[in-house]
């Protein structure tokens, strides 16, 4: 499929060479090479599934059972256990924490080599003061090591995983979607921090589905597409719609298009003076039937912390909740769900999907009460609006009795996006539909959204993508430090009025 690597002089920081690995009735990553020299930052880029985070696996020592050549500063390793990756100089940022929250932030920094005192205890004093230097080179010298990992943000948390990694001295960095919990202040941050270990000699690996952070971050690019590589190119070489072709084998046209769709007066959702002291205060919106609403902001804003309300996982200290006109008190996220309104989370993983279920237990966990007779269930009587939906979200592959853990993160995504087009709500909130997918998974998304709405539903988005804010959404809510401060309409809806707006700035703010 892909020509071959061009061999040089100069020795590679890793050299992978023919590598594959495959499971029961799949060859995930086939004959692969992909090389990465000493001060670059290499992204690595193809659909979910394409094979990419089997082959880093391959890589951290996960998978012991490949075939091929693995050689890392032009020495021959054998990569069979995570301990021996470590040992090699290979560190891992995984997208998904690896962070334990209930212990202190210098205990998960210095996990497995907490210097010691006496050859008993742990020597706190030298530990504290080695994670405030870890700290100091993501920029979270301001961080008390002592806290709890449960007490930081996400976006913090995500940093502390990168310093953590720091701590064992790689030689090669893997970095799978580092930027999808963070802010555009905090992604130029982690980018300064990436400059520094290139300028050291790091060799770098770089994972995202975000192509302007590629454009942007990395020096040269591998695709990957079914298992294989399709091609290895400098990125002064490459452009948006050809890595985009590259990736999904067609060219992906009109992605972000805005498609017209009518939008009644009715008015299906309201809240009035709807607060939650520290987190949102005295907001008011209105929602309408078959209008995407985006509420933006900034992270830290307080977006998905109304959502998590609207739908009583969290409860209020004051306020009103008008759902088709009629006040509406839900006692907890069940009753939500019977009237009419559905949460998908920005974590599939701890508050979306059932992991170790099948895909038919996922999509029809929203609906067991509705379909169920007395204590009685039986799912089999719904296989055909399993089959339906997950058809419809084009999960690969589609079967219903296969375990959700198994799917790539882009086809876990469309399972849960599955979940709740069977769950038959009229009002959808979506945070980070599409955070950590690829473009194709994306279009598939953003296809099912359009549908939704021009059936007469309503959705409201909280995303941080803001082209695909521009390309969906109606009309546009400014959030502002728990405060909503603003309004775009639809015609004046652009990344720079949103982005402006969302500072605090602009003639859409009050």
């Amino acid at each position: 499929m892909a020509e071959a690597m061009p061999r040089s002089e100069e020795r590679y920081a890793l050299e992978m060479r023919s590598v594959s690995k495959r499971f029961p009735g799949t060859l995930a990553v086939n004959k692969v090479d992909f090389c990465v020299k000493k001060g670059e930052v290499h992204a690595l880029l193809g659909e979910n599934g394409a094979g990419k985070s089997t082959l880093m696996k391959v890589l951290s020592g996960l998978y012991s059972d490949y075939t091929g050549d693995i050689y890392i500063d032009g020495e021959k390793s054998l990569l069979h256990s995570p301990n021996m990756a470590k040992e090699y100089g290979i560190g891992m940022v995984y997208q998904e924490l690896s962070l334990a929250q209930r212990i202190s932030i210098y205990e998960n920094l210095l996990v497995g080599r907490l210097p010691k005192k006496n050859a008993l205890f742990i020597d706190k004093k030298k530990a504290v003061a080695e994670a405030k230097e870890l700290l100091k080179q993501v920029g979270l010298e301001h961080l008390d090591p002592t806290m709890d990992v449960s007490e930081i943000s996400q976006c913090d948390a995500q940093l502390v995983e990168i310093a953590k990694v720091l701590g064992s001295k790689p030689k090669i960095i893997v970095m799978d979607e580092p930027t999808s919990a963070l802010s555009s202040e905090e992604v130029q941050r982690l980018f300064g921090i990436i400059r520094n270990l290139k300028a050291q000699g790091l060799a770098i690996i770089y994972i995202s589905h975000h192509l302007a952070e590629i454009f942007e971050i990395a020096d040269t690019v591998t695709i990957m597409r079914d298992g294989e590589r399709v091609d290895t190119l400098p990125i002064s070489e490459v452009n948006t719609e050809s890595l985009v072709e590259k990736m999904v084998g067609k060219p992906v046209n009109n992605f972000y298009t805005r498609e017209a769709h009518e939008i009644s007066s009715e008015e299906v959702l309201r809240v009035e003076d709807y607060t939650r002291w520290g987190f949102f205060h005295h907001v008011n919106f209105s929602l309408h039937k078959g209008e995407v609403l985006v509420i933006c902001g900034l992270a830290g804003a307080g977006r998905t912390e109304i959502a998590r309300s609207l739908v009583s996982i969290d409860q209020i200290n004051q306020g009103k909740l008008f759902i088709h006109g009629k006040e509406t008190h839900f006692r907890n996220f069940g009753e939500a769900i019977k009237g009419g309104i559905g949460y998908l989370s920005e974590n599939r993983k701890l508050y979306g999907l059932a992991l170790p279920q099948t895909v038919q237990d996922n999509v029809l966990s929203c609906v067991i009460d509705k379909y169920s007779k007395g204590i009685l269930y039986n799912p089999a009587k719904h296989t055909a609006l399993v089959q339906e939906k997950i058809d419809e979200m084009q999960v690969y592959p589609a079967d219903p009795q296969r375990q959700v853990n198994s799917f790539s993160g882009g086809n876990q995504q469309k399972v849960l996006m599955a979940k709740w087009l069977a769950a038959d709500v009229d009002i959808l909130i979506l945070d980070e539909p599409t955070r950590g997918v690829d473009v194709g998974a994306k279009q598939t998304i953003h296809e099912a959204i359009r549908r939704f709405v021009k059936q007469g539903k309503s959705v409201i988005l909280l995303s941080s993508d803001l082209p695909e804010v521009v390309g969906l959404c109606d009309r546009a809510v400014i959030l502002r430090e728990g405060h909503i401060i603003g309004e775009i309409p639809k015609e004046a809806i652009t990344e720079n009025s949103l982005l402006i707006a969302a500072n605090g700035e602009g003639e859409y703010v009050k």
